[in-house]
């Protein structure tokens, strides 16, 4: 059972459609045993970063999710989802994550509105990790929206993108990955990033 996780989040429809139209069968759910007991979990997300932390706290999904990541479990982190992975986050003061990835969520620069932030809209990949299982992201475009970024050790950076400032667009710490973009909204492109996803989970 594929599992994406129900935290009040958002746009957590358009994942589901997503799995759908590349042939698997995902289950929207926010019980803490049925994520543990997954083949492969996402971790969708729109919207603030202390919010949903405090969500998924009074969900009782923070322990769930350490959990599912510690038995080896295929892990998937989208938009805000992979942002959560991180240490902390500066957005609405200093917040707490789940501190599955080192490293802390800061604001983009607005480089003297040069740069429109949010960044919306497409973006080129740049791989980092010729030998990552994403590597067919290399100079491929991807569908942006956030106001914030994930500083971290270029070790964990698959793939970035020039935004003024180098933005991780795909991160990974073991069997944990996240996508900053959204692979829903990104054509086939992010259908066969999932795709590979689910390949790397088996089952696929």
């Amino acid at each position: 059972m594929i599992a994406v996780i129900d935290y009040k989040a958002g746009n957590v429809y358009n994942v589901l459609k997503a799995c759908q139209k590349i042939g698997v069968d995902a289950q929207l759910t926010a019980d803490p045993a049925e994520i543990k007991q997954a083949d492969a979990v996402i971790f969708p997300g729109v919207g603030a970063f202390s919010n949903a932390m405090q969500t998924l706290r009074a969900r009782n999904l923070v322990a769930a999710i350490k959990d599912t990541v510690s038995s080896g479990t295929p892990f998937l982190g989208i938009c805000l989802g992979m942002q959560l992975l991180f240490d902390s986050s500066t957005e609405f003061g200093n917040s707490q994550g789940l501190g599955l990835i080192p490293g802390q969520i800061v604001q983009i620069p607005d480089q003297n509105n040069q740069l429109m932030v949010p960044q919306t809209g497409w973006n080129q990949n740049q791989l980092k990790q010729p030998d990552s299982i994403f590597s067919s992201v290399n100079r491929q475009y991807t569908y942006f929206t956030h106001s914030y970024y994930a500083r971290c050790d270029a070790k964990y950076i698959v793939a970035s993108v020039d935004y003024g400032v180098e933005i991780p667009a795909i991160v990974q710490k073991d069997n944990v990955y996240g996508f900053q973009f959204h692979p829903e909204k990104s054509g086939q492109v992010g259908l066969q990033l999932l795709t590979t996803f689910f390949e790397r989970a088996g089952l696929k």
